[in-house]
């Protein structure tokens, strides 16, 4: 199974500036390893201790919020897109 992974600048450190990364995975969870494999060093930004997704973060699994699915674990099919999205504050 093959997920597309849009990656954000800040964390495109960790996959020598990669912008996309191919990755499989049946959820967010299993994903997020997968990603940990490729890229060692990203799950620590991704996930809090707990190896939950950061609250300032948002994913997307083809442009649906993953907090209005089934969060981590969202279950993901081969060819979707996640799109990683840090969260924006500001006034």
């Amino acid at each position: 199974m093959s997920v597309k992974v849009l990656i954000p600048t800040p964390l495109q450190k960790f996959t020598k500036n990669q912008s996309t990364i191919e990755c499989g995975g049946g959820n967010i969870v299993e994903l997020i390893e997968s990603l940990e494999t490729n890229c060692p060093g990203i799950k620590k930004s991704l996930c809090d201790e707990q190896g939950e997704p950061r609250r300032f973060l948002n994913f997307y699994v083809n442009s649906e919020d993953i907090r209005f699915l089934d969060g981590s674990k969202t279950e993901l099919k081969d060819g979707d897109e996640v799109s990683i999205v840090p969260a924006v504050a500001g006034g």
